[in-house]
């Protein structure tokens, strides 16, 4: 049975399967020095139409937590949306990394981050008691769902710029963002301001890793180092990039993300349609968000569904992935459908 809680739940996209399955053959160099590391770091490049320095990761919070760090001393601050993923969901780490420098978290419609309210943030105080702002960070797809436009994210970093900012990008869902708006990847990174990007490889699917790239290759003196102080060096480096190249050389991320998206637009669809339950937010990715009357919620979750109750902004929360069937969307709303007719 497949759910909606996440899109982590999926298993390895056959593309990455194929390319890991493809890199356990024979003995290769240890720590990033292998034929598959920098075949994928330069597949990247050519991607993002750009000469930026790559690293890999194994997960989206060390990405987050050592990229911000690297922009940021411990006497700084982060500016970031009040649901960004940096704030709600990540323990602690970018404080931790980065030796305590504080995040700020400001309002935003959308879940999206302004330019007024990084205005606000920055010119709240000045005085030597409070930590300077340095880093304006955003996610794309947001926490809910929505997109920044290229022109939000020129936008954001001009004023970011305007401020002595840097600008970080948490794209766990990036592959989501540029299907869904049709646009090249660099104009939505780099080409937009964005100094540094964490692709999330997971939601593509991928069995694990990352991919941080510093686009302004100066920000990234001494990364490697963060990055194996913190444990995420790994020293069979092939299986955590290999994967990637599975996914890249064909343009199989862009695919399984285009699915993901069209199977949240049919999800999205059949509710308004079948009880006129509007999404709370625009359903631009992979992610839709709806208020569930509670009879339904309670009999979708004894007939086994899975989704989560998305605490930071209210409603449910129901995610698809690269393997979600339309059938599994149509089973969804079916119970919906019979559920809210008083059915049980």
């Amino acid at each position: 049975m497949q759910h909606f809680a996440s899109d982590n739940y999926a298993g390895i996209c056959p593309e990455a399967l194929g390319a890991l399955l493809a890199a356990n053959d024979g003995h290769v160099r240890s720590y990033g020095d292998d034929e598959w590391t920098l075949r994928v770091a330069d597949r990247l490049r050519a991607v993002f139409e750009t000469d930026c320095d790559v690293y890999f990761v194994f997960n989206g919070t060390a990405a987050n937590s050592l990229a911000l760090a690297a922009l940021c001393q411990s006497y700084h601050s982060v500016i970031c949306h009040r649901l960004a993923h940096v704030a709600t969901d990540e323990c602690g780490a970018p404080e931790f990394f980065s030796n305590g420098a504080k995040l700020l978290p400001v309002a935003g419609e959308q879940g999206k981050l302004t330019p007024a309210a990084i205005v606000e943030a920055v010119t709240r105080r000045s005085d030597i008691h409070y930590p300077k702002p340095k880093v304006v960070t955003l996610t794309q797809a947001t926490e809910v769902g929505t997109v920044y436009r290229p022109d939000e994210l020129r936008a954001v970093a001009d004023t970011a710029r305007e401020h002595g900012l840097r600008v970080h990008m948490d794209g766990a869902r990036f592959a989501n963002a540029v299907a869904g708006l049709g646009v090249s990847p660099a104009d939505l990174t780099w080409r937009a301001g964005v100094d540094v990007l964490c692709f999330g490889g997971t939601k593509m699917g991928l069995p694990v890793g990352e991919a941080v790239l510093f686009f302004d290759r100066r920000l990234a003196e001494d990364f490697a180092y963060r990055c194996k102080q913190a444990g995420q060096l790994a020293s069979k480096m092939r299986f955590l990039s290999a994967p990637w190249l599975g996914i890249l050389e064909d343009g199989a991320w862009l695919r399984h993300a285009a699915h993901a998206n069209a199977m949240a637009r049919r999800l999205a669809g059949g509710l308004a349609e079948a009880t006129g339950w509007p999404a709370i937010f625009p359903v631009q990715a992979n992610g839709v968000f709806v208020h569930l009357p509670e009879p339904v919620d309670a009999g979708l979750r004894a007939r086994g569904w899975l989704f989560y109750d998305f605490i930071a902004a209210g409603g449910s929360r129901f995610m698809c992935g690269w393997d979600t069937a339309p059938e599994t969307v149509d089973r969804l709303l079916a119970d919906i459908r019979e559920l809210a007719a008083g059915g049980e």
